[in-house]
């Protein structure tokens, strides 16, 4: 299934926002993959990174087209699975971390936002606290993400699925 945003890829405002815990071995996944973006000269193209989600990332995600959430999966398929976001209405959530899907309906609640959504789940394996370097395995899988997602932007689309 093809996310056709109905944009040239250089009109399209994308956020791409990797977040996870650096410390923790291959949480840091999300943020890997954030800090690959920033070297890339993709249009359009803006990136986040963050610890967690917080209620106030609903403001700056009304401001995009689309938004892909990146994270390390602790289960789930390998190398990575990509699904759009689906926004609930009376979202729960606690003011020190939200899930993606809460963060989309508060931006469309609040701000009336029209952002389409993904999630990005790259496959981890190890969640040690104080080690920071990512495992091999979750290595090569960040590396087909990235490939796999900066193709879709490169394209004008966003594939949801695999």
């Amino acid at each position: 299934m093809t996310a056709d945003l109905g944009k040239t890829p250089a009109s399209l405002r994308i956020l791409v926002f990797g977040y996870g815990n650096p410390s923790r071995q291959d949480d840091g996944l999300g943020p890997a993959l954030a800090a690959a973006f920033e070297t890339m000269d993709l249009p359009g193209v803006m990136v986040d990174s963050n610890y967690q989600l917080t209620v106030e990332d609903a403001a700056t995600v009304a401001e995009y087209d689309a938004v892909v959430f990146a994270d390390a999966a602790t289960e789930g398929p390998e190398p990575f699975s990509f699904e759009p976001i689906v926004p609930k209405s009376n979202p729960s959530f606690s003011t020190h971390s939200v899930q993606p899907n809460a963060v989309m309906s508060l931006a469309k609640d609040l701000f009336d936002a029209k952002t389409a959504g993904f999630v990005l789940a790259i496959r981890g394996y190890a969640f040690e606290p104080f080690v920071s370097e990512l495992t091999e395995r979750a290595g090569q899988n960040l590396r087909q993400a990235i490939e796999f997602l900066s193709a879709a932007i490169r394209a004008g689309r966003l594939r949801t699925g695999r």
